[in-house]
């Protein structure tokens, strides 16, 4: 069975961008609101930690999904749909240009895991020696004072946008180095 790229007269482009649109809406307001909150943090304390408020604020109600899983979310599923809506921009660059943003977004995948990685093992390290004390650290307050002293990042949240950006990347160099056909090709 051949495979249907979407085009903009079907049914399927509309929910696409509908669901692209109500994820952009969530990535917007999710930074508008971390972005006012880190301000509000640096004007009265004159530092701040970078990410924490979205790892510590629960959304719609308490107990239930923090800021920073829907902004996972959103990026991930609206990703998604830009790659599926989007198809037509790629399937025409030139071979030269297609060869440097396969290069970028290798460079970006490899980037990003290891920040992944390196996050995540810093994570791990902390919660393991505030474990051996005899208690577990609040898993939401960790943070690495890397790279500039006064503004740390919390550890949950870099992982999980070098998280967001790995699975980004990783699926956009795939996406660029499968064989393509011609636009006329494609259409039809």
């Amino acid at each position: 069975m051949p495979s249907h790229h979407l085009q903009q007269t079907d049914l399927a482009y509309k929910v696409y961008l509908y669901i692209f649109y109500a994820c952009g809406f969530m990535m917007l307001s999710i930074m508008a609101y971390g972005t006012w909150a880190m301000l509000k943090e640096w004007n009265e304390n004159g530092t701040y930690v970078m990410g924490e408020v979205l790892v510590t604020t629960e959304f719609p109600f308490p107990h239930f999904a923090k800021l920073i899983t829907w902004l996972f979310f959103a990026c991930i599923i609206g990703w998604y749909c830009v790659s599926r809506i989007g198809w037509k921009r790629a399937v025409g660059l030139q071979s030269w240009r297609m060869s440097l943003l396969q290069l970028m977004l290798l460079a970006f995948t490899i980037i990003n895991l290891y920040e992944v990685l390196y996050n995540f093992t810093i994570l791990n390290a902390l919660i393991g020696a505030g474990t051996v004390n005899g208690h577990v650290p609040d898993i939401d307050r960790l943070t690495i004072t890397y790279p500039d002293q006064s503004r740390p990042w919390n550890l949950i949240f870099a992982t999980k946008i070098f998280l967001v950006g790995f699975l980004i990347s990783a699926h956009a160099f795939y996406l660029s180095t499968r064989p393509r056909k011609s636009k006329e090709e494609l259409e039809t």
